[in-house]
């Protein structure tokens, strides 16, 4: 079957861990084995991936050097050719008898979304609150609390079309492993004449996925990250993990919205959509989760 696989920021590079060329082909070496054996019980991937710790660092780069970064549109390209080109590698060093693309995907917004004005998707490195606060008053930044941390955040508005979905499924139909949508997707507007320009902003990865298999009629839509299940209670005593849910059983519940609330807005919206499952939990359980013995799964 058909699935769409999204992997999540902070399984490419762990919490707290130094973000270095190694760490991250080390972690991208984890996804790929665990990729690959979804290939090997027969299935056909499209690949989504994040890119919030990545586009982050890059912003700070550029900024250091020029004393202006460039806009995130074009950082989110720059970040998702490089997280795509080591995936894309990886995988062909495992599985060296599939063809494997990875293809810069641009993404339609609402130019009038109201989440330009509230800034909730966290970018970059963690910082302890003070440092935080320092550097927002420094360089003009939105922070929130990302759990005992702080990050930055940027304004996250909901895809509404992903303008390759024709090419990757031209490619799917021939077999190729697609690794596209990097870190959401590039953002665009459409102007009066429909001539595109990108916006100062980075889409959820989840959201723009649940699109991407909407529009491809994938079977399935599978969010891979560094927890091993949506948790009811999360980060209290009576933590319980969820294993199967109805589709809208999550809807409107207190997720937060820069992490977990995505995700289940994201399978909701697929399972709605399609009558098909989706899932969410660890990378490493992937085969698991999809023969649903693992992880958080959603059905009609």
């Amino acid at each position: 079957m058909l699935i769409v696989t999204a992997l999540g920021g902070n399984a490419l590079l762990r919490r707290g861990e130094p973000m270095t060329a190694e760490n991250q082909r080390n972690n991208v070496k984890r996804a790929a084995s665990a990729l690959a054996a979804l290939t090997g019980e027969g299935h056909s991937l499209v690949i989504t991936h994040g890119n919030g710790p990545q586009v982050g660092l890059l912003a700070l780069q550029a900024s250091a050097m020029n004393g202006s970064a460039f806009p995130l549109d074009v950082l989110g390209a720059e970040s998702a050719g490089m997280i795509g080109y080591v995936i894309e590698q990886e995988l062909r060093n495992l599985i060296s008898s599939r063809l494997f693309a990875t293809l810069l995907t641009q993404v339609k917004v609402d130019p009038s979304d109201p989440a330009f004005a509230q800034p909730t998707k966290p970018i970059g490195p963690v910082y302890d609150e003070e440092t935080a606060r320092q550097l927002a008053a420094k360089r003009g930044w939105a922070i929130a609390r990302d759990g005992d941390k702080w990050r930055r955040v940027v304004a996250s508005p909901r895809p509404t079309e992903i303008l390759e979905a024709s090419v990757i499924s031209f490619l799917v139909d021939r077999n190729v492993v697609v690794i596209c949508g990097g870190g959401g997707g590039i953002p665009v507007v459409a102007g009066e004449d429909d001539s595109l320009i990108g916006v100062e902003a980075v889409i959820d990865k989840d959201l723009a996925s649940s699109l991407l298999a909407r529009q491809l009629k994938a079977d399935m839509l599978l969010m891979l990250t560094d927890v091993d299940a949506v948790y009811a209670s999360y980060g209290t005593p009576h933590a319980r993990a969820l294993r199967n849910v109805g589709a809208t059983e999550l809807a409107g519940k207190d997720f937060p919205a820069g992490s977990m609330g995505p995700k289940i807005s994201a399978a909701t919206e697929f399972v709605e959509a399609t009558g098909n499952p989706a899932a969410i939990g660890r990378l490493e359980d992937a085969v698991e989760i999809v023969k649903g013995r693992r992880g958080t799964r959603f059905e009609p």
